[in-house]
C-alpha cells in the first residue's frame, strides 16, 4: 500500500479510483489539487459532494455523467475523451477497468491537464493558418498587377509559355498597347489620376475579352492581351481600342485615353514567345508613327523598317560621337535690298560616301534625342565660321533650326547666349527657326523660351509654314517674326500667271500682322518673279545657291547676289501685275 501511495502520488496525472459500487476508493494530491477538492471532503467518504463540485466546474456535465454511465454499463471498456472547464481549462481523461485475476473490482481514472499544450498547439495551427494565408497573398502577388488587379508580367510569360506548348494548331494572339501620351496626364493632373486612368483602362480591357483570356500590365502603362484560340483577334482588338474612344471622368475632369496597339499571331515562323512579344511590340509602335489611337497587325515589312531605322540611328549616333555631322549655309536675298542678309546653317550627314538627305536623318535624330548635340554643334560652328562675315554688316543674320526636342530641356536661351559671346556674335544677328509642331501643345516652357529669346534681340522664323495644323489667325498670338512659307506651295507656281489665292492670303495676313516673309524652296525665275510681286520679302532656294561648306559660301553669296538683282531689274520691268 505505501509502494502504490507513492507511485500515485509521483505522477503528474490526477488520478481517481472507483469501486465496482461505484464509491470513491482512492485518489492523489494531484487529482484534489487540479480539481480544487478539499481532503476533508473526500475522506469524510461525501461522494455525492465531489461529484457535485466536479460537475459545476465543467462546460458539459451531462456528457460527463453520460460518458460515466456507459463505462459503468461496460466493465471492461477503456475510454480517452476531453474535458472543458468553464474556466478555460481543458483536462485529457483516461478511464481503464481496474481488475484482480482477471475480475473488475472497480475503475481507475486518470485526468491530464492540457490547457497550455492545446493552447500552444492552437496558437501554432493558428500560425500555421496565418502563414498559409499569408503564403496564397504572396502567391497572388507574385502574378499581381497591384494597382489594377490584373495579371502581372510573370503570370503572361507563364500563360502565354503553356499556350504555345498547347495542341498544334491553337490560335495564339499577342496584343501589346501602350497609352499615348500618358505621361502628360501624370505631370498635369497627378500621379493619382494616372493611377486612375490605369484602373479604368484595365477594367475597359477586361471588358472587351472573353473570361479565359488573360490581360495583364507590363509597367507603367504598357498592357498586353493573350487570346488563346480566338476566333477573330482583329475583332478583340478593334473593340479595344473602340472602348478608350469614351471619355474618362477624373475628379470631375474629362480626359480622353488613346492607345496604340500592336497585334502578332502563333504562325510557321512565329512560335515562340519572345518572337511574337517582339513582333507585336513593333506593331505596336508602327500603329503609333502612323498617327496613334489604332492597331496594327505585324506585317513582315514592318521587321525591315525598324532594322533600317535602328542602323540608322546607329550610324547617326557614331557620326555625332566621332563628329562628322558637317554644317552647310544656304543664302537668303532680300527682295528689296536685292542682297544676301541671311544664311541658314544646315545640318548634313555624309555616309558612305553619299549624304543622307535630312529628312531621313533629322526625325531620327529627334526621337533618339541626338538632335541636341546636333544642334548645338550646327549653332557652335555656324557662329564660329560665319563670324567675320556676320561682324561686316550688323543687317546681316545667321538662322539655326532649333527642335522642339531642344526645346524641352528648357536651358536653350542660356545656351545661345553662352554659344554667341564666346564666337563674339551678337544675338540680334541670330534667327532661330521652328516649325509649327513645337506650338501644338501650348507649352508654356517653348513659350517662355522663345518670348525670353526675343527679348534679347534674337528673332524667331516659323518654319514650313502651312505644313502643320496653325491657322493664319493664330499667327498673332505666336512668339514669331517671320513667316516662312514652305516649298510646296512655292511649287504651285509654274509659269507666273496663276492664280493662288492660299499663297497671296499667307504672305498678305503675315504683313498684316507685321511679319517679314521668306518663301522657300525657289527654284525658277518665274517662282521668284511671281513672289517678288506679291511683296515677299526674302527668297531661298536652288535658284540662288545650294546649300554649301563654309569654304565655298563666298562664291553663293556672289552668285545668290547676282541672281537677285538681275531678277529685280526683271521684276521692275514688268507692268502687269498678279491677281
Amino acid at each position: 500500500m505505501s509502494l502504490l501511495s507513492a507511485t500515485l502520488e509521483s505522477t503528474a496525472d490526477g488520478i481517481l479510483v472507483v469501486s465496482a459500487e461505484g464509491r470513491i476508493s482512492s485518489v492523489n494530491n494531484k487529482f484534489l489539487s487540479m480539481w480544487g477538492i478539499p481532503r476533508e471532503l473526500v475522506d469524510a467518504g461525501d461522494d455525492e459532494a465531489v461529484i457535485g463540485s466536479v460537475l459545476g466546474q465543467l462546460v458539459d456535465p451531462e456528457a460527463f455523467v453520460a460518458k460515466v454511465s456507459a463505462l459503468y454499463a461496460d466493465p471492461d471498456a477503456e475510454s480517452n475523451d476531453v474535458l472543458h472547464f468553464r474556466d478555460g481549462r481543458t483536462f485529457e481523461r483516461y478511464s481503464r477497468p481496474q481488475k484482480v485475476e482477471d475480475r473488475v473490482v472497480g475503475r481507475v481514472w486518470s485526468f491530464r491537464d492540457v490547457t497550455q499544450a492545446r493552447r500552444d498547439r492552437d496558437q501554432i495551427n493558428r500560425a500555421m493558418a496565418d502563414l498559409a494565408a499569408q503564403a496564397n497573398q504572396l502567391k497572388t502577388l507574385a502574378f499581381q498587377d497591384p494597382l489594377t488587379g490584373l495579371s502581372n508580367r510573370q503570370l503572361f510569360n507563364d500563360r502565354l509559355a503553356h499556350a504555345l506548348a498547347g495542341p498544334c494548331g491553337t490560335a495564339v494572339d499577342v496584343l501589346l498597347l501602350d497609352l499615348d501620351d500618358f505621361k502628360e496626364v501624370n505631370d498635369v493632373h497627378g500621379h493619382h489620376a494616372g493611377d486612375q486612368m490605369l484602373i479604368e483602362v484595365g477594367r475597359r480591357l477586361r471588358a472587351c475579352v472573353r473570361p479565359s483570356d488573360v490581360v495583364a500590365r507590363l509597367g507603367g502603362d504598357e498592357f498586353v492581351v493573350l487570346l488563346v484560340g480566338s476566333l477573330d483577334a482583329d475583332a478583340a482588338a478593334e473593340r479595344i481600342v473602340e472602348s478608350l474612344k469614351v471619355p474618362v471622368w477624373l475628379d470631375g475632369t474629362m480626359l480622353r485615353p488613346s492607345l496604340s496597339l500592336g497585334l502578332a499571331s502563333i504562325g510557321e515562323d512565329a512560335d515562340d514567345a519572345s518572337e511574337l512579344l517582339r513582333r507585336a511590340d513593333i506593331a505596336m509602335y508602327a500603329a503609333k508613327a502612323a498617327g496613334k489611337n489604332r492597331y496594327l497587325r505585324f506585317r513582315p515589312e514592318m521587321m525591315s523598317a525598324l532594322l533600317e531605322r535602328t542602323d540608322l540611328e546607329a550610324g547617326l549616333r557614331a557620326a555625332v560621337d566621332s563628329g562628322e555631322i558637317a554644317v552647310h549655309y544656304q543664302p537668303i536675298v532680300s527682295t528689296r535690298l536685292g542682297t544676301v542678309v541671311k544664311v541658314e546653317a544646315l545640318a548634313r550627314w555624309e555616309r558612305d560616301g553619299a549624304l543622307v538627305p535630312p529628312q531621313q536623318f533629322i526625325p531620327t535624330a529627334e526621337r533618339s534625342g541626338l538632335i541636341v548635340e546636333i544642334g548645338t554643334e550646327v549653332l557652335h560652328r555656324g557662329c564660329t565660321e560665319l563670324e567675320s562675315w556676320l561682324a561686316e554688316d550688323p543687317t546681316r543674320s545667321l538662322a539655326v533650326n532649333v527642335s522642339g526636342v531642344q526645346l524641352q530641356q528648357g536651358n536653350f536661351p542660356e545656351l545661345l547666349f553662352a554659344t554667341a559671346a564666346s564666337c563674339g556674335v551678337d544675338p540680334h544677328q541670330l534667327v532661330v527657326e521652328v516649325t509649327e509642331s513645337v506650338f501644338f501643345d501650348d507649352d508654356c516652357l517653348v513659350q517662355r523660351q522663345l518670348v525670353q529669346l526675343r527679348s534679347a534681340g534674337v528673332r524667331v522664323a516659323l518654319d514650313d509654314f502651312g505644313t502643320g495644323y496653325s491657322s493664319l489667325g493664330r499667327l498673332q498670338d505666336l512668339p514669331v517674326d517671320t513667316l516662312k512659307i514652305d516649298q510646296s506651295f512655292v511649287a504651285m507656281i509654274r509659269t507666273g500667271d496663276e492664280r493662288l489665292p492660299i499663297l497671296n492670303s499667307m504672305i498678305d495676313m503675315a504683313h498684316g500682322l507685321g511679319l517679314t516673309v521668306t518663301a522657300e524652296g525657289v527654284e525658277t525665275p518665274e517662282q521668284a518673279g511671281y513672289l517678288m510681286r506679291r511683296g515677299c520679302d526674302s527668297l531661298q532656294g536652288f535658284l540662288f545657291s545650294r546649300p554649301r561648306p563654309a569654304a565655298t559660301l563666298a562664291k553663293a553669296l556672289s552668285a545668290s547676289a547676282n541672281t537677285i538683282t538681275a531678277l529685280r531689274g526683271d521684276t521692275a520691268a514688268q507692268t502687269q501685275p498678279v491677281l
